[in-house]
């Protein structure tokens, strides 16, 4: 980000400190929980909205689904699985960018909960899944991340 000479600085002792910017385009990546559900008993899945910047600022839309299950004694969880789609059209990103801004609407919920969930509680055995069933499964994932990205665009 390109800065002006010209910085505006308050008098005195005030932690604001304001910097006048140029047209540079900026990026800033970050990670937001947007929802958070149990697709089996002992299992819950985190549903994130991350945003990751390319070298030229642009923003790159991202849905993370974080597998996660219940140790054997005590509350805590041990994550298994790690899922990220990328929105791969513009309507996708467009879809995950509002879904960030708006949160999760009733119609993406529901693919979440009873599409995607599933699919990605099956990815608990992906190391040990033969490569058509682990295809397979991905490609039940990416299906319904799309319809989650795209019916956010829906009103």
């Amino acid at each position: 980000m390109a800065t002006n000479q010209n910085t505006l600085t308050p008098n005195g002792s005030d932690p604001i400190k304001v910097s006048s910017t140029t047209g540079t385009k900026t990026c800033k990546p970050f990670v937001i929980e947007v929802m958070v559900f149990a697709p089996a008993s002992g299992f819950k899945i985190q549903v994130m909205i991350e945003k990751t910047c390319t070298p030229q600022a642009d923003a790159i839309w991202k849905l993370v689904f974080d597998l996660y299950k219940k140790q054997a004694t005590g509350t805590a969880f041990d994550q298994l699985v790690h899922v990220s789609f990328k929105g791969g059209t513009p309507v996708e990103q467009k879809g995950i960018e509002t879904t960030a801004a708006n949160g999760i609407n009733p119609k993406q919920a529901d693919v979440l909960v009873n599409q995607v969930g599933p699919a990605v509680l099956q990815l608990k055995d992906a190391s040990t899944m033969n490569p058509n069933d682990l295809a397979s499964v991905k490609k039940e994932v990416t299906t319904g991340a799309s319809k989650v990205a795209t019916f956010a665009l829906e009103s």
